[in-house]
């Protein structure tokens, strides 16, 4: 009779998966310990449409050019594949996911530290980067972990969108404009990522080797080191 044998690598993968996913749904039940977002009295009689565009313009700043750490995410996700449908699956997922929790915790139904958010967000960086050099075609336990960092990123865009604060009579208009304009800075990360790389270059065979291991690599050294900065200094 034959013996099975498990294989080490796929075992060592699934216990960091689930100890990923354990982490992140741990914080997410974390009990809120505040109980109301920070008011912009500022904006309360502004128009509509200037309300709109303020908060439109600073979810783009927060990306670009504020938000290097989500930008080297966003980059991360598009090295995985030349296919912009496997960017479109990642992307959605990280999309979605940011929506949802930017929305719960800005009305404090879920409320995370910043101390413990952004290291994970950082961590979450140098992991899908190191990644990017194991695996060559997304699977999906890929888009359910982009989806469960997308879930940590948007507590961090909660908590950058808290210190302005939000007019209490435009809550919603201001949650939605802000995000899509954070939608609209990630959404030029990925348009130049694949014009100036995949387009070009996504079908040389050296296109791996020279571009996306060493930006992978380079990713997740700053990543990791952002990460230990963020948890020791």
């Amino acid at each position: 009779m034959y013996r099975v044998q498990k294989d080490p690598i796929f075992q060592y993968k699934k216990k960091n998966y689930d100890l990923v996913g354990f982490l992140l749904i741990a914080i997410l039940f974390i009990p809120s310990f505040s109980f109301a977002h920070t008011i912009n009295y500022s904006l309360e009689q502004a128009p509509a449409k200037d309300v709109v565009w303020y908060y439109l313009k600073l979810g783009f700043q927060h990306i670009i050019p504020s938000g290097p750490d989500h930008i080297l995410f966003v980059i991360s996700l598009c090295l995985l594949s030349t296919k912009i449908s496997t960017i479109i699956w990642q992307a959605s997922a990280f999309t979605i996911a940011h929506t949802i929790t930017l929305a719960l915790s800005m009305k404090n139904i879920i409320v995370a530290p910043p101390d413990l958010v952004e290291p994970i967000i950082a961590l979450s960086i140098c992991f899908v980067a190191v990644e990017n050099l194991l695996i060559t075609e997304l699977k999906a336990w890929r888009v359910i972990i982009v989806f469960l960092f997308g879930l940590i990123h948007g507590m961090g865009f909660a908590s950058a969108l808290n210190e302005i604060g939000l007019p209490r009579n435009k809550f919603y208009t201001s949650v939605f404009s802000f995000n899509v304009g954070v939608e609209l800075g990630q959404i030029t990360i990925i348009v130049l990522v694949f014009a100036l790389l995949i387009y070009r270059f996504g079908k040389k065979e050296w296109y791996r080797k020279y571009i996306v291991y060493p930006l992978s690599a380079i990713i997740a050294i700053i990543a990791a080191w952002w990460t230990i900065q963020r948890v020791f200094f």
